[in-house]
């Protein structure tokens, strides 16, 4: 039997993330990667941190999220 809930597993899902974050874009400090509330406010460091375009920094993002949220 499954004796993990959805609120256990959420805590873990987003670690995952928020590593996965921090292996593709080292320039983010772990404060700021803990900050992170959503896929737009990630797509904005990126393109800010490391000087490309919007669309530019979705596909990245989008890339590393595999279709997870935060």
């Amino acid at each position: 039997m499954n004796t993990a809930s959805p609120s256990n597993a959420a805590p873990e899902g987003k670690q995952l993330l928020m590593k996965d974050i921090a292996g593709k874009w080292s320039k983010f400090s772990e404060a700021e990667i803990a900050a992170l509330k959503n896929r737009d406010e990630l797509v904005s460091g990126v393109q800010a941190k490391y000087n490309i375009d919007a669309t530019q920094a979705g596909r990245e993002v989008d890339g590393v999220l595999k279709g997870r949220s935060f």
